[in-house]
């Protein structure tokens, strides 16, 4: 284990868990070289610094060889707490870093078991281009045969057919793939008759 890469990220949880918290209570709790670390961040506001840190543990969602540390770290927990914040900065890395890690089988199978999957379909109404882009992606990658009836319900199929027309080439192009990668043509079709019916939907992010 190398020892350095997990004292690093152990030290970001801790100050992310720092500034989470009203009057800096776990200050006294910092090593001398979380201290060193934390101190980058300290030049921001509390909630620019918990940008900063979030946004660096999801950076390190990127590498395969950080998905232990960030296991034993209960990073995932972290991400997916921070999916119903209002900060709408705070949800864009958090499901960013979602989308790299559950790549990997046991990240995916963690996710499922924490029922991660509603919370990340709530991704799909937020007005943030990159935070819709990345839990299309997820659904995506969380789709096994046991979860396919939360990832492929009713209003995704139906919401991944608004998206699919719309102007924006990168969430159309993404959206159709669902559909045809992952959807049944039953499913489709229902989908598309509820949608004759009604003019409530997710909404499309703004460009």
């Amino acid at each position: 284990m190398e020892l350095g890469r997990l004292e690093y990220l152990q030290a970001l949880v801790t100050e992310f868990q720092v500034t989470d918290s009203p009057g800096n209570k776990h200050l006294c709790s910092l090593t001398p070289f979380m201290l060193s670390v934390s101190s980058r961040t300290w030049r921001f506001s509390l909630s620019e610094a918990k940008e900063q840190v979030l946004a660096n543990l999801a950076n390190f969602a990127y590498d395969p060889k950080n998905y232990e540390y960030l296991r034993q770290l209960q990073v995932l927990d972290l991400f997916l707490d921070m999916l119903t914040e209002d900060n709408e900065t705070l949800v864009e890395f958090a499901i960013g870093g979602l989308c790299n890690l559950c790549l990997d089988k046991t990240n995916k199978e963690h996710i499922l078991e924490a029922n991660g999957v509603e919370p990340i379909i709530n991704c799909l109404s937020s007005p943030n281009e990159e935070t819709v882009v990345s839990a299309v992606t997820t659904l995506m990658f969380l789709t096994t045969p046991q979860s396919r009836h939360q990832t492929t319900a009713l209003p995704v199929v139906e919401c991944m057919l608004r998206f699919s027309l719309s102007a924006n080439r990168r969430l159309s192009n993404l959206a159709t793939l669902f559909l045809e990668d992952y959807c049944s043509p039953p499913q489709v079709e229902e989908a598309r008759n509820l949608s004759k019916h009604t003019a409530v939907g997710i909404p499309l992010p703004k460009d």
